[in-house]
């Protein structure tokens, strides 16, 4: 595969090796010297399981924020948009855009789940063990595994392709540096690390775009202003039209392969963002009543991303084709380039020569980098809680855990690269793996979400039985319609957005429909008497009344009892602080049981068939796992919000305006194309403010106390 990129190839091996391998020992370095730092000056300690596995619940939401934007900034977000503008026009990076953004938006919604119902939680099967029990545990792990490795083949193989067609670096050796290299700096910090150096890739991450767009659009002799670029767009599409498009234009939205794609990102998003642990590590990270306000800014800014780098470097790619500096000038580029994800790269070297090359070597570095840090931390906490602390050592220790999370990094990094070489012998690329996983995958995504969402009706039968019919039909379907339009079954028919499209709605939409109907028809629920399960933990958070009144299976509910016993009782202490709901709850009944989650249970745990949990384990559980209880007043307003953004988000940004545009099939006049470009880098510049200055701002006191106190020991 690193054949396609040959014509591209302008810098040489030394650079691509010292880009992978030089920044990734430097990014260790960084990381060792932040690691000793917080060790040293702040309350945390990697050295203990929830802090290496779950930042110990405390990040503030400006890092994650930038945690979420960098971590979905996959290399896919910059070489697929970018593909996909050069290959539908206009509409290809607001599609990317908008559909990527419209699940990091619903993922807010769960995200509050976990905070509200199940704080506890390490990863997203102990939450379904915990609802639905083992069988369903093992289903929903398996398909989170599968997503991660899919996830990881995006980032690993994508960059390591591009890299090698742009420096000649071996391609299997790139599949085994680029993760070995992120593996090393992820050790030493676990979570938390990877959000530092989430902070520390966006930094570049924005720089790198803002230097391209403003080249092509102000200084590049060949492009150098929107009304030059808009002549040369024109052009293009007098010359060889596109054929999918009206009119054969690039700026316009009623493109028929566009709407295609469009609609296998939005399927094929809802298991590559709800089944990848990686996300749920950063809501389970966050503090409860953040976590929504980090998604939904989270979501918004990354928008700016594929809107803006793609609109410059997919469309440029196809204004700067004309170029003498254009790297297969006087041919466009190949299809096999196009789908290998070399436009953006094309256009680099058309603006800026070897600079341009390697700067886009380290923009891709850092997008590589920072999302697989994400899936290295997540694969090893479904390691460390779902199958070594489930089925191996049940009372392992924090030093336990945290040497199983190593193994679990440094196991996945060397799967993960095998897995990527495998892929790339067998001639897939970026574009392929993007677009067709959800036809493999797609069926856990939705019933995974309606776990959380839909917790009253969701039974476990629909649990388990939605994922297992609906991969099966998806795939069948995927393969029955390649044989039927295209003749056969290969890499490339199968690669067809068309193909793809049968596919991943038929396992997205059984999927769906499974888990609605089984729940209905089967209202079975499984009911777990285990008081290690996380189950547990949502009567722990929403505080349920520890003062003799009835229990009640609902979470809110029971939430809403207990604020309203603090707000009646007052709860002052002798110094004249108020104490926490639990607290007064402990002191008045220290050894009354905590509900299990159903009446049933209750009166299992009040006949000693399942242990009880005192008061005082309570409040030990809270605090060895660093969970605050919850604000329910503040928890209702964010609610409120998640739901009134995700409304507006999805009529606004995925419904009226493409649709308008797609209906009218206006094409973009001169003046419309540089209000377009304007937007897009507007917000850029806002993107680029949430995830770099308020991040300072929000951590300001921590970080200039931390500096004093190493200040004061430098002095001694």
């Amino acid at each position: 595969m690193s054949d396609i990129g040959k014509d591209l190839q302008v810098l040489g091996p030394g650079v691509g090796y010292g880009i992978l391998a030089g920044i990734g020992a430097v990014f260790t370095i960084v990381m060792i010297a932040t690691t000793q730092f917080q060790n040293r000056y702040s309350q945390y300690s990697s050295k203990q399981s929830e802090e290496f596995n779950t930042a110990s619940r405390s990040v503030k939401p400006g890092l994650i924020v930038a945690g979420i934007v960098s971590s979905w900034t996959w290399s896919a977000t910059l070489l697929t948009s970018s593909t996909f503008a050069y290959a539908y026009g206009i509409s290809g990076p607001m599609w990317y855009a908008a559909l990527g953004s419209s699940q990091v938006l619903l993922f807010s919604m769960l995200s509050l789940m976990v905070k509200r119902d199940l704080p506890g939680a390490h990863t997203f099967p102990e939450i379904v063990l915990a609802r639905h029990g083992p069988v369903a545990h093992a289903i929903y792990l398996v398909f989170g595994c599968v997503t991660n490795m899919f996830v990881g083949a995006t980032l690993v193989l994508g960059g390591a392709q591009v890299v090698a067609g742009l420096s000649g670096v071996n391609v299997y050796a790139a599949c085994f540096i680029i993760p070995l290299a992120v593996a090393a700096y992820v050790i030493q910090g676990g979570l938390r690390s990877t959000f530092v150096a989430d902070y520390i890739h966006t930094v570049i991450l924005f720089v790198a775009i803002f230097i391209f767009a403003f080249t092509l659009y102000t200084t590049d002799d060949y492009v150098g202003s929107p009304s030059r670029f808009y002549d040369l767009l024109t052009a293009a599409a007098e010359a060889s039209p596109l054929a999918s498009n009206k009119g054969g234009s690039w700026l316009t939205f009623q493109s028929h392969g566009g709407l295609i794609f469009a609609a296998l990102i939005f399927l094929g998003s809802f298991s590559t963002v709800w089944l990848d642990q990686a996300y749920w590590q950063r809501a389970i990270a966050s503090k409860p009543e953040t976590s929504v306000k980090a998604y939904l800014l989270g979501g918004l800014a990354w928008y700016g991303i594929p809107y803006g780098f793609a609109t410059a470097m997919g469309l440029g790619c196809v204004a700067m084709t004309g170029s003498p500096s254009f790297p297969t000038y006087p041919n466009p580029l190949s299809l096999a380039q196009v789908n290998g994800g070399f436009s953006a790269p094309a256009t680099a070297i058309a603006l800026m020569g070897k600079n341009g090359a390697a700067l886009m070597l380290l923009l891709l570095f850092m997008a590589i980098t920072s999302a697989t840090s994400a899936e290295l931390i997540a694969v090893s906490s479904l390691w460390t809680f779902d199958v070594y602390k489930l089925y191996i050592n049940k009372a392992a220790t924090s030093s336990q855990l945290v040497f199983q999370a190593h193994t679990g990094i440094i196991a996945y990094s060397l799967v993960l690269a095998a897995f990527c070489c495998g892929l790339n012998a067998s001639g897939i690329d970026i574009t392929w793996i993007l677009t067709q996983g959800g036809c493999i995958i797609g069926g856990g995504g939705i019933p995974l979400g309606l776990i959380l969402l839909w917790p009253s009706r969701m039974s476990t039968p629909a649990a388990i039985g939605a994922p297992l019919i609906a991969m099966p039909l998806g795939i069948m379907t995927w393969l029955v319609t390649t044989h039927m339009r295209s003749g056969e079954i290969s890499v490339a028919t199968t690669g067809d957005l068309t193909n793809g499209l049968a596919g991943s709605a038929t396992t997205c939409g059984i999927g769906a429909i499974v888990a609605v109907v089984f729940s209905f028809l089967f209202p079975y629920k499984y009911t777990s008497s285990d008081p290690a399960h996380v189950a547990r933990v949502d009567k722990i958070c929403g505080v349920a009344s520890l003062q003799g009144q009835a229990f009640t299976s609902d979470a809110e509910t029971r939430a809403e009892m207990a604020m309203g016993e603090k707000a009646d009782a007052g709860n002052k202490d002798e110094s004249g602080g108020e104490k926490s709901a639990l607290a007064a709850a402990d002191a008045s009944a220290p050894t009354t049981d905590i509900a299990v989650g159903t009446v049933e249970e209750q009166s299992q745990t009040a006949n000693g068939s399942a242990p009880a949990t005192t008061g005082n384990e309570v409040v030990d559980f809270l605090t060895a796992n660093h969970i605050e209880p919850l604000d329910l007043e503040l928890y209702h307003k964010v609610r409120r919000l998640a739901i009134w953004c995700c409304a507006i988000f999805f009529v606004f940004a995925m419904v009226l305006f493409p649709f308008t545009f797609y209906g009218t099939g206006f094409i973009f006049t001169k003046a419309a194309l540089t209000g377009w470009i304007a937007v897009s880098l507007i917000w850029v510049f806002f993107s680029a403010a949430a995830c770099i200055i308020w991040p300072l701002v929000e951590s300001w006191s921590d970080l200039s106390g931390m500096v004093g106190m190493l200040i004061k020991d430098i002095r001694k």
